[in-house]
């Protein structure tokens, strides 16, 4: 238990994390596109050109032990970040339809999961995003003055 708390307080914990939640999302939308059959919308193909090479991005960071590879991955995650964010407005019904970038192919509100009343993969996208980005930058302030 000692081993646990003392990794969860290290300095890497924040990289282990965010190339954690990026890896999950990678597989997730992977499994939920090939495996379930669910077509991703215009602004799902997006985040996946952001998440997908932050999985590759930060494994190599923590591998060299990069202490600067948060700055390179931060704008990744950021453009997921807004995009996912947009999507989760648009999901919910906040933004119009009609101003989006979702006017061909499959709509971006589709509701293929709605777990808990209220999660969906719009959302999960979101937290994976928010995930990896406040990750990111605790990594980069607490690496940036050693």
């Amino acid at each position: 238990m000692k081993k646990y708390l003392n990794f969860i307080h290290s300095r890497d914990f924040p990289l282990y994390l965010a190339w954690t939640t990026a890896l999950i999302g990678t597989v997730g939308s992977y499994y939920f596109s090939n495996g379930l059959g669910y077509q991703p919308c215009v602004l799902c193909w997006y985040q996946r050109i952001a998440m997908y090479p932050l999985v590759i991005i930060i494994a190599v960071g923590i591998s060299k032990k990069d202490k600067t590879m948060p700055l390179y991955a931060l704008p990744l995650s950021i453009v997921g970040l807004v995009i996912a964010l947009y999507q989760n407005l648009l999901y919910f019904g906040i933004v119009p339809e009609k101003v989006s970038a979702c006017t061909f192919g499959i709509s971006c509100t589709t509701k293929y999961i709605h777990w808990f009343g209220f999660v969906s993969i719009p959302l999960l996208a979101l937290l994976a995003f928010v995930v990896i980005t406040f990750s990111l930058l605790a990594s980069w302030r607490i690496n940036k003055n050693v």
